[in-house]
């Protein structure tokens, strides 16, 4: 036998070996298609059911920010019994903002009970170009502050309770100033307090039967 024979006959039983393995994976890949529509009802649906379907949850437009968290102590007949109080601020950061206080044995449930609370008691801020419309001063308890209004780009000058009380009512421009009593509890209703006596320039106008033009010249 000559050499292009032999090299002519190698050929061939490659092309057949191919030709065979490729038959072979048609076979399988049938006989695969063929279980997959045998297999049970239920079988298929939880096939289908892998499949990642879920939706994104819209957010909410309320958020709520822990200022404090302190363990209360209170005297009974039989010892002492422990708590735990959580202040807690919440607010939607367009013009609306609330403070809750709440207690209970756990922490956890102590901040639910105050972002409750806190929804209870909403105020409507009335906002002027991010800031406040005028200079105010808010009270509670031995706590005092003042609050004016800022020029745009100053930001959030305050600290403590003051600042979430803000942020989350939606000012952006604004400066503060704590003043008497360090609890984040009392600044925090100061600072409410303040809020809650903002009058707009147009409301008070009309209440005096003035024109802006008049009232403010």
């Amino acid at each position: 036998m000559s050499e292009e024979e032999k090299i002519t006959e190698e050929v061939a039983e490659e092309t057949t070996s191919a030709e065979t393995a490729e038959t072979e994976e048609d076979i399988t890949e049938e006989v695969a298609e063929e279980v997959v529509t045998k297999l049970p009802a239920k079988k298929q649906r939880n096939r289908k059911k892998n499949v990642d379907t879920s939706e994104a949850k819209p957010e909410s437009e309320w958020k709520e920010q822990v200022v404090q968290i302190s363990r209360v102590t209170k005297v009974v007949k039989g010892g002492k019994k422990l708590s735990f109080r959580a202040v807690v601020i919440v607010g939607n950061m367009k013009g609306q903002v609330g403070v809750g206080c709440a207690k209970a044995a756990e922490v956890i449930i102590a901040i639910q009970k105050a972002i409750a609370d806190g929804r209870k008691n909403l105020i409507t801020v009335p906002i002027f170009k991010t800031t406040i419309p005028h200079p105010i001063v808010g009270r509670s308890g031995a706590g005092k502050v003042m609050l004016r209004p800022a020029s745009q780009g100053t930001g959030i000058i305050a600290g403590g309770a003051v600042r979430p009380v803000l942020e989350l009512a939606g000012i952006e421009n604004i400066l503060t100033k704590s003043q008497g009593s360090k609890s984040p509890l009392n600044a925090a209703y100061a600072t409410m307090d303040a809020l809650k006596s903002l009058r707009m320039f147009s409301d008070v106008a009309k209440k005096r039967g003035l024109t802006m033009a008049e009232l403010l010249n």
